[in-house]
Formats: structure tokens, C-alpha cells, sequence
């Protein structure tokens, strides 16, 4: 079955079709703390979630989109327990530790694999990576702060929705954090007005600055000048970053890493330590005569892309990421007709550890499967 016939699965089938692959199994072959899970193994626990789900009070006011979306995230939310799982020596306890970073990785190549639209699949990945916090809630320092980020990220509703039922669809009697914590964070969003949106931020550069501090202040709007517009286009090999350029942004200077490469006669497999060098001196020289310019390079890494908008932020630039990500099929077969094609897979192994870009990390986001914009 492929991404069309499995959201419009009923449950019984889309379980059914879950039950023959292998990371399904791996699940059923988890065991799990029975202090949090005394019903059992992971998929057990899955099963259960996802039946609660479409029992919910609000299931029948979802949209179609709103459903496919919660169903796959209860699906994927626990897949990478049985890659993380392991037994405390002294006191037996079962732990996961950081299941949730792992499954959003595993669930987003699933998903790719499966023909999922990109902005589909996003979503379902980062509820699946941040599926754990509303029961956290009242344990952070800034419970605000808290809703406000993640409204940037996943729906606090549709968060709110999964927090039930994930609570739900377990036998253990004596959760230490109930069921009752969970309304706080919807009580929390909505007085924050981002339970049905992102937090309404004064500003781009408001909310640009609020996930930049070390200590956010919620209300504080900064001056909002820019010394000019940095374009920054993230994506895989083959994913039509140049051709993207070409049509949306023919009238900028272009900074590539692969020009720079070329020039300097440096393999892709070489130290890349000149090419970033010179990259950032090419860069500094349009941030300091306030030229607006576009930087192509791959930047599917978060940490990657955080040096160079860090760089970008410090002469004041407003800065906007665009992220490139045909269906794979589509980005290996553009790959394959470049004249330096990247191997398929050092491909994979790229997709596999990509992170696209979110609101938290530029003042403008376009997340695009190819085409103009």
C-alpha cells in the first residue's frame, strides 16, 4: 500500500498492513516499563493508542487532513522504542531514552518512502518528536515559553488530542502524571492564543529573536531594521535548488558551496575547511555593503544551517530559508542527470539524518516539493 490507499485505510486495514513490516514488528517484539506500560509491548501500547484516538469526544469535528494526521503520528509515535530500549542493571527499569528524537527520524523516512506530501509528513514527524511534552508541562520553568515554541512547530490542539490518547491507551491504573495535567497545557495555549495557531508574535523579528535568547522574553518587540535579505536554500542533492534560484531569484548574487568547490578543485569527499573559509569571507563582503544575496549549499542539518544564520544575524540581515524536497523518486532521478551526480546512497544516508528547516530559525520559511512559488 502507498501513501493514497493508506490514509484512506480504515483502522483494521492500515494495522493489518502495519503488522507486515519490519518495524512494526521490532515494536511488537519491545517490551516496555511496567510501571508506565503494564498492557505490554510497544505495539500493544500502539494499537490501544489508536483505538482511543477514534474515540475521542472532538474525532468526529476533525477534518480529514486533521485525522490522517493524528493517525499516523499515534502509529509512529513509539516506533523507535525498540531502537533506544534498554534495561537498567540495578534496578530493572525499562527506559527509551530520547525515543522521540530518533522516531522522527525513522518516521519521516518511512514516510518518504511511502509518497507522504512534505508538508504532511512534517507534521506528523514533529508531533511524533515532541508527542511527550504536554505531560511535562508543569515541570518546565516557563510552562508560556513552552506552548508558545511548540505552537511554532506542531498544532497545541491536535498535541492536545495525542496527550489524551497516548494517556488513554494504556492498562497502568497509577500514572504518575495524569490525565488532568494534560488540560493545563490546553488551558496554558489558550490563554496564550495558540491553541488553534502559532502565538501571534508582534513581528517576524519578534518571534526571530524570542527563539534566539537564552532568557526569551515573550513581549519584547526589538527595533525591526534589516541591512538586507539573506536567502538560504536547503535541500538534498537533486532536489532542484539551482533551477529553484533560477526562477525565483535570478536577480540576486548567488554564494554556492559547490561553485566554490569547483573553483578551488576540492572533492565533495575532501576537507572542506577553505571552502568554508572563503564562503564566509564572500558572504561577509555582501553582509557588510548591505547587498541582499541567496546561499545554496545542502544545509539539511540544523546545526549546519544554525553557523551560517548565526553569521547572517550578526550584521542584522533578514533572513529567509527555503527548503527543496521533490518526491524522492523525482529527486533521485534529477540527481542522476547532474554531471557530478551524488551517489544514491550518500543520498539516503542524507535523507535519513535531515532535519528541513522550521519557523524557529529565520524570519521567512518556504518548504516547496519543486516548481515556482
Amino acid at each position: 500500500m502507498d501513501w493514497a490507499e493508506l490514509k484512506q485505510a480504515s483502522l483494521e486495514d492500515l494495522t493489518a498492513w502495519a503488522e507486515s513490516q519490519p518495524w512494526c514488528q521490532a515494536m511488537a517484539e519491545c517490551a516496555q516499563d511496567a510501571q508506565w506500560h503494564s498492557e505490554g509491548d510497544v505495539w500493544t501500547h500502539t494499537k490501544m493508542v489508536l483505538r482511543q484516538l477514534h474515540q475521542l469526544d472532538e474525532w468526529v469535528s476533525l477534518s480529514a487532513r486533521e485525522r490522517t494526521v493524528l493517525t499516523f503520528t499515534a502509529l509512529f509515535h513509539d516506533v523507535a522504542k525498540p531502537l533506544t530500549t534498554e534495561v537498567d542493571s540495578g534496578t530493572g527499569r525499562v527506559r527509551s531514552p530520547k525515543h522521540a528524537v530518533k522516531g522522527e527520524h525513522v518516521t519521516r523516512t518511512i514516510l518518504r518512502e511511502l509518497g507522504c506530501d512534505l508538508a504532511t509528513r512534517e507534521e506528523i514527524a514533529r508531533l511524533v518528536r515532541y508527542h511527550g511534552r504536554p505531560a511535562f508541562l508543569l515541570e518546565r520553568y516557563e510552562p508560556t515559553h513552552e506552548v508558545v515554541r511548540l505552537s511554532w512547530l506542531v498544532s497545541n490542539r491536535l498535541l492536545y488530542l495525542f496527550a489524551l490518547a497516548d494517556t488513554r491507551g494504556r492498562d497502568t491504573d497509577s500514572m504518575s502524571r495524569p490525565e488532568e495535567n494534560l488540560h493545563f497545557w490546553k488551558l496554558m495555549a489558550e490563554d496564550a492564543h495558540c491553541f488553534n495557531q502559532p502565538y501571534p508574535f508582534s513581528t517576524d523579528h519578534a518571534r526571530f529573536t524570542f527563539f534566539r535568547q537564552e532568557t526569551p522574553n515573550l513581549h519584547y518587540v526589538p527595533h525591526e531594521e534589516y541591512s538586507c535579505q539573506v536567502t538560504l536554500v536547503s535541500g538534498l542533492p537533486g532536489s532542484g535548488k539551482d533551477t529553484w534560484l533560477r526562477k525565483n531569484r535570478s536577480n540576486l548574487p548567488i554564494v554556492s558551496l559547490d561553485d566554490i568547490r569547483s573553483e578551488l578543485a576540492v572533492e565533495p569527499t575532501d576537507d572542506q575547511g577553505r571552502v568554508a573559509q572563503l564562503a564566509k569571507e564572500r558572504c561577509r563582503e555582501f553582509l557588510r555593503a548591505g547587498t541582499s544575496f541567496t546561499f545554496n549549499a545542502t544545509n539539511t542539518i540544523r546545526q549546519t544551517r544554525g553557523r551560517w544564520i548565526n553569521l547572517f544575524a550578526d550584521y542584522s540581515a533578514r533572513i529567509e530559508i527555503v527548503y527543496l524536497e521533490p518526491p524522492f523518486a523525482k529527486l533521485l532521478h534529477q540527481n542522476n542527470a547532474r554531471v557530478n551526480a551524488v551517489p544514491e546512497p550518500v543520498i539516503r544516508k542524507l535523507a535519513d539524518k535531515c532535519e528541513p528547516p522550521t519557523w524557529m530559525e529565520s524570519h521567512g520559511l518556504i518548504l516547496s516539493e519543486g516548481g515556482d512559488h
